[in-house]
């Protein structure tokens, strides 16, 4: 008995040993360009290369079985077809991006804050219409802010130090890998411009 609860506990650690090498195995999806598009499970990108969408650029050299066949893990794929990535030279409109912009300066005040003490304000009170975009949108402190209310600046005796437009400069792309290093066979598809967190 005492043997085969045994067994049954190194057959339930290898399973999880597995199960953990597995779930390393990241891969890397390039456009048909090879940009980095993301990083998607193994599962995901053997999906992809079953349907005929990718092609294979490098693999690991840990297999997966099936009943009839074997197949090297890809370590990066890439798509057949060019996918168009949304709004690339847009900068999201945010929060964070809008004391970005703002310079974490107060518009109406000009006092520098930490973004913790800022918050956003609508120039154009939405009760008359103003909406959430670039051009209506400034940071502002709290004070300031409850301050001018619902009211037009004008109306609460205040001015803005710059008029809101949309910002043209975009943001560092950034990638976050949950491993302690990426592939070595990623980095020749990793720009410049991606900045590595690992």
């Amino acid at each position: 008995m005492t043997a085969r609860v045994s067994a049954g506990k190194a057959l339930d650690k290898t399973a999880r040993n597995l199960k953990n090498q597995l779930a390393m195995h990241a891969t890397l999806l390039l456009n048909a360009s090879y940009e980095p598009l993301r990083i998607i499970s193994w599962k995901k990108a053997l999906t992809l290369l079953f349907s005929g969408k990718v092609e294979v650029i490098d693999e690991y050299d840990h297999q997966v079985h099936a009943i009839t066949f074997a197949i090297k893990l890809p370590s990066i794929i890439r798509l057949l077809k060019y996918v168009r990535v949304k709004n690339l030279n847009r900068v999201k409109f945010s929060r964070a991006n809008i004391y970005a912009r703002d310079d974490y300066t107060c518009q109406y005040c000009g006092k520098k804050f930490p973004s913790e003490d800022l918050t956003f304000d609508h120039v154009v009170p939405v009760a008359r219409g103003g909406q959430k975009r670039w051009d209506n949108i400034v940071a502002a402190c709290f004070r300031c802010n409850h301050r001018k209310g619902g009211l037009m600046p004008e109306e609460a005796g205040m001015h803005l130090i710059r008029q809101p437009t949309e910002p043209h400069w975009l943001p560092a792309f950034h990638v976050t890998f949950r491993l302690k290093s990426p592939p070595d066979s990623w980095r020749d598809y990793l720009y410049w411009n991606i900045e590595l967190d690992i």
